[in-house]
């Protein structure tokens, strides 16, 4: 899944490295409104709570949650805006 996920080029990068706890969520609420619906989120985070607090709020609003990779002392975490 992990290649799957490392594939993937998203419509917009997010870059909330550096920032706690729930700075990349904020971010990542922020960012899925500048995509259109189908098109995909990618937050850069080295904060390791952010991989289930972005799963988590993406389930809850509705998004697509489609997973993580590692890359460069972060992670890539991927989300699709669904409505």
């Amino acid at each position: 899944m992990s290649e799957a996920i490392a594939a993937i080029t998203a419509d917009k990068v997010i870059d909330a490295r550096g920032t706690a706890c729930p700075g990349p969520l904020l971010e990542a609420k922020k960012g899925i409104g500048q995509v259109k619906v189908g098109q995909i989120i990618e937050i850069k985070s080295n904060d390791k709570g952010s991989r289930k607090d972005i799963a988590a709020w993406a389930g809850k609003v509705g998004h697509e949650f489609l997973g993580f990779v590692e890359a460069d002392g972060h992670d890539r975490i991927m989300v699709r805006r669904k409505k």
